[in-house]
């Protein structure tokens, strides 16, 4: 018999097989001992009972002992293979039915199907806990695969546009309807800058998430941070009438300003997209857990649900389902931002009390190269 073959052999029957060699294994010994310390030791206590030494009863005595001896283990293996065969039944029956469970939603995963769960009982805490790890990984599959597909269809919608319009013009340029002018060439230069910055962010997203992130940092003033990531975008603020305010102490933090600046106009960029006319944004920097600064960004927007809080740094996540740029951006933003939060050794985090009631992100950094660990 091949090893191949025996691999093949179902569990019960494998366990079965392996009880069975354990007794088989036990009597032969027994058997043995017996045969060897077994006739001796009778023969003595028939002496030692008053019959001769040459004494014709004593050979008929001894084959009786021999045949009685053969018939016990003979009843005692067969009676314990019985036994053995109604046990390995029975425990089998425990363990297989859930890894059955187990193997059938396996096998719709497998298909695609990422709605697949398993619940196992009785059979033990191993079985419990593997059924636990596999019904996470259910869910971690099925939660990549909806990022997948809104990833998919997010960069069909952000290049469909740019594509489109190159596409008009080119047209029309070579169909002789479009003049090459300063409009028209502004206007292919805008789309291709768009294309651009769709693969730089891209880019990024890769490099966030894979850790490939490059920080050089030092010891910054934290008032001179914020103030030039707020000059930046002072202007997008008055033009949409939402007032921009800080309230920062006098701290350092150990980062590198190029990354953080770019933080920083994300979150503020970010606030300012949700946040309508007349609303107001207030940035505050305090000294955080630790050897730690935060830097809170509070807006009166629209707010998020729970179910919103827990994807928003998702890349590609769109708290708004409407296909709006300048409503729900594209997502990558927020994705980057607390990437580079985690490189510094510190961390990005969102809360909201709901719709329509505002939300605030919180920036912590460290305060120093030794509060800085890089994950």
């Amino acid at each position: 018999m091949t090893d191949h073959t025996i691999a093949g052999w179902r569990l019960g029957t494998r366990l079965f097989a392996a009880q069975a060699l354990a007794l088989v294994a036990s009597v032969l010994t027994a058997a043995l001992v017996a045969a060897i310390i077994g006739p001796p030791l009778f023969h003595v206590h028939l002496l030692e009972s008053g019959h001769e030494p040459d004494s014709p009863e004593i050979p008929h005595i001894e084959e009786a002992f021999a045949s009685a001896s053969a018939v016990s283990l003979s009843v005692g293996l067969l009676v314990a293979l019985v036994l053995a065969l109604g046990v390995t039944w029975y425990v089998t029956g425990r363990i297989r039915g859930p890894l059955d469970t187990l193997t059938a939603s396996a096998r719709r995963i497998s298909t695609g199907d990422y709605t697949a769960r398993v619940t196992v009982t009785g059979a033990g805490p191993e079985l419990a806990t593997l059924a636990d790890s596999f019904n996470q990984m259910a869910g971690r599959l099925s939660s990549v695969e909806d990022t997948r597909r809104r990833l998919l269809s997010d960069l069909a919608h952000e290049l469909r546009t740019p594509i489109a319009t190159l596409n008009a013009h080119l047209e029309g340029l070579a169909d002789g309807v479009t003049e090459w002018n300063d409009t028209t060439r502004q206007i292919l230069e805008h789309q291709t800058e768009r294309l651009t910055r769709l693969v730089h962010d891209l880019d990024d997203v890769s490099r966030a998430e894979e850790g490939r992130l490059t920080i050089e940092p030092a010891l910054q003033p934290l008032p001179e941070l914020v103030s030039s990531a707020l000059s930046q975008v002072r202007a997008s603020y008055a033009a949409k009438s939402v007032t921009l305010a800080d309230d920062i102490n006098d701290l350092e933090v150990w980062v590198d300003p190029q990354r953080i600046g770019q933080v920083l106009g994300n979150l503020l960029a970010n606030a300012l997209r949700h946040t309508p006319t007349g609303g107001r944004v207030t940035i505050t920097g305090r000294h955080g857990p630790g050897r730690s600064v935060t830097l809170t960004i509070t807006d009166t927007g629209e707010g998020m649900s729970s179910e919103q809080l827990a994807h928003i740094f998702e890349r590609f996540y769109r708290g708004d389902t409407a296909r709006d740029r300048d409503k729900a951006g594209s997502g990558i933003g927020l994705t980057i931002a607390k990437a580079i939060a985690e490189a510094h050794g510190g961390s990005l985090t969102a809360d909201s009390a709901g719709r329509d009631q505002g939300a605030s992100f919180t920036l912590t950094l460290p305060a120093s190269p030794r509060s800085h660990r890089r994950p």
